[in-house]
């Protein structure tokens, strides 16, 4: 009798301030990375410029026609890199306060939307941008020095967790209108 007060109003604020947490989180870190990308540009210009080059993997004849060897080609990936790490700053800090004006106002709905395309965002970057395309296609596992698939595997997967705290069922708040959502809510 004296817990249930606590434990019913626990899955109101718990999950929902869980990924408003680390929606914010990912949102900083972001922010960080695309800041620390324009204000220092040279440092991973250069990572990007070895890694599309191929010049410290194994130089393996069969592997090496798929590299990009093109300073312009290189550049204008390091800046569609940079504006997609910008605007995805941008979409997860609008979900961050979004999930803000939920746990004060009620109604997930849109924080969830907002949340989750940005977080998708970070995910189409270092999984598939990082991992894939840099990691296997560009063969960045073979270079000691310019060898991000750790980073970008923890990105990865701080963004992924992100992703399921905000779908599981109780980050919608406690129902209302048996969706989530007041009964005339925004849905999802």
């Amino acid at each position: 009798m004296t817990d249930r007060h606590h434990t019913d109003s626990t899955p109101r604020t718990g999950l929902p301030l869980a990924a408003a947490v680390l929606t914010g989180t990912v949102a900083l870190y972001v922010s960080l990375v695309a800041f620390g990308n324009i204000t220092d540009f040279d440092t991973n210009q250069q990572f990007v410029r070895h890694v599309l080059a191929m010049d410290t993997t194994f130089k393996d004849p069969d592997l090496m026609w798929r590299a990009l060897t093109s300073p312009g080609l290189q550049d204008t990936a390091y800046l569609a890199i940079i504006a997609w790490e910008t605007v995805a700053a941008a979409v997860l800090l609008a979900g961050t306060a979004l999930w803000a004006v939920g746990l004060r106002r009620g109604g997930f709905a849109r924080a969830r939307h907002v949340s989750t395309l940005g977080l998708l965002m970070v995910v189409l970057l270092f999984g598939v941008g990082f991992l894939a395309i840099g990691g296997e296609w560009f063969s960045m596992w073979q270079s000691k020095n310019w060898n991000g698939l750790e980073a970008a595997t923890r990105n990865l997967t701080v963004a992924g967790i992100a992703l399921v705290v905000i779908h599981l069922p109780g980050a919608a708040g406690k129902p209302k209108g048996g969706d989530g959502e007041p009964k005339g809510g925004d849905g999802e």
